[in-house]
């Protein structure tokens, strides 16, 4: 079990380390190695980074227009914990900064999309342009390709 603390170091460590200021361990990483984990099937959804960044803006508008800068500050008021604090567009919202927001979840969503391409045997589906229906066909083209 992993305090809160701990948890802090490590996505502080992460976030050095995606930054390029610390060297990634000398021996490769046993996240999501053949022998860690039971077979399954990995799949990250991509789609092109623009359309991605404008969706990201539209969210960000939606949540705006349906009081998350009232949300955020009634949860001040009230004595909002660390944890709650953190989450991501808090302070932005507090200080009125909506593009300051949207660039910190792109920035993020950037981030999450070099994780995620880092992982042993992800198959990649680029969702660009397609409907909810042919992802999901695509997922399970490869999931009877996997079980196959």
């Amino acid at each position: 079990m992993t305090c809160s603390g701990d948890r802090q170091r490590i996505v502080r460590a992460l976030e050095l380390l995606d930054a390029g200021e610390l060297e990634p361990p000398a021996a490769e990483s046993e996240l999501w190695t053949d022998e860690v984990r039971h077979p399954s099937l990995l799949v990250g959804l991509v789609m092109e980074r623009q359309q991605l960044y404008a969706r990201i803006d539209t969210r960000v508008d939606e949540m705006i227009a349906a009081g998350a800068e009232a949300e955020v500050r009634r949860a001040t008021s009230a004595g909002a914990s660390v944890t709650a604090r953190k989450a991501l567009g808090f302070d932005e919202l507090l200080i009125g900064e909506v593009g300051a927001m949207k660039r910190r979840t792109r920035n993020y969503a950037r981030r999450q999309l070099t994780w995620m391409r880092k992982l042993a045997g992800v198959q990649i589906i680029d969702t660009t342009g397609r409907t909810e229906n042919d992802v999901a066909e695509a997922m399970v083209a490869l999931w009877l390709r996997a079980a196959g």
